[in-house]
């Protein structure tokens, strides 16, 4: 299973435009783009200003929305679309309502948004991924709020390692075996590695390994159980997070872009057709690590490895109650 998120970021980071592709659902990165068209002058800058769970209202007075059939859109290969998608399910079907969960890629998933064939995605990158569906279909989605705030690039290492920025390496690249694990040659966190950190930092020192996700995710796995200094380029969100004891690099020169802001979005006359359900959207916020909690008990070989994922979620809201309660009640924009 192919996994696309970090990635096409840096085909225009040169140009001002640093643009993250979607993490798949084994992040393997394989740069794919989300969007057809991340140049800078399709940016618009006001979608990075967001405060996640803005307009939230407790909805456990609400009746149940009389039309209870929904149907949510997932992009393919992004775990954080599938997260968000079955967490809502989940919520939503103990209220009584029939849920359903459809995989597309993003250009047909804005498409059949639109077109009402499927009544929500939560899952869109702004300002810059997702900036020319928002372009193209702006007018006609419903602006459900935004949930997290830090999807970005990131270079990680172990958290119990010397380094705190990626400036460090150059001084203390010996402590990490002066080798910066990577993902696939195509992917545009590749590309903002080698084209923006590595010159910006000075990192000539740095053996740069480029390979795969999944040969990037099992170094770090072996080094971390093994309790030996590790660097490897990764982003947010990412179930390894929850997985392994990673911590980011601080990047003060901004070498590997801005973070972005995720949005959900409704059909045409989705809040109105069912305006519980939309507020228990407008309610969802994730912190960093709430949602690579989540994404790791779905995700992660360890646990479900992306299989039966309704089970997965089920499992994780068992663990996490208080945070499905101020989900339904709105109280996690204040958490």
């Amino acid at each position: 299973m192919v996994r696309r998120k970090a990635i096409a970021a840096a085909s225009t980071l040169m140009v001002g435009a640093l643009a993250l592709s979607g993490c798949g659902a084994t992040n393997s990165g394989n740069g794919e783009s989300g969007s057809s068209d991340t140049g800078s002058d399709n940016v618009n800058t006001k979608w990075a200003d967001c405060t996640p769970g803005a307009g939230s209202k407790d909805t456990t007075s609400m009746k149940t929305d009389d039309d209870n059939k929904i149907t949510i859109g997932a992009f393919n290969g992004w775990d954080e679309s599938f997260a968000t998608a079955g967490i809502i399910k989940n919520v939503l079907e103990k209220d009584g309502y029939k849920v359903k969960i459809k995989g597309f890629d993003a250009g047909p998933g804005y498409a059949g948004l639109v077109a009402g064939d499927i009544d929500l995605i939560t899952d869109s990158w702004l300002p810059l991924t997702h900036a020319d569906y928002v372009k193209r279909y702006g007018d006609k989605m419903e602006n459900l709020g935004c949930w997290y705030d830090n999807a970005k690039l990131t270079i990680a290492v172990n958290k119990d390692s010397k380094a705190r920025t990626i400036g460090d390496l150059k001084t203390m690249g010996d402590e990490y075996d002066n080798t910066l694990y990577g993902i696939e040659a195509g992917a545009g966190l590749t590309k903002a590695t080698k084209d923006s950190a590595i010159p910006k930092y000075g990192l000539k020192n740095i053996n740069f390994k480029i390979s795969s996700t999944p040969a990037m995710l099992a170094q770090l796995k072996k080094s971390t159980d093994a309790g030996q200094d590790i660097a490897v380029t990764l982003w947010r969100p990412h179930w390894a997070y929850g997985a392994f004891p990673v911590r980011d690099l601080k990047d003060p020169k901004k070498a590997m872009g801005e973070a972005e802001v995720l949005y959900s979005f409704g059909r045409p006359g989705f809040e109105k057709d069912h305006p519980k359900a939309a507020q228990l959207v407008r309610n969802m916020v994730f912190d960093d690590n709430t949602l690579s909690s989540l994404e790791n008990t779905m995700f992660s070989a360890e646990n479900y490895g992306g299989k039966n994922q309704e089970k997965a979620v089920a499992e994780w809201i068992s663990r996490n109650k208080a945070w499905v309660d101020k989900l339904k009640s709105g109280e996690l924009a204040e958490s």
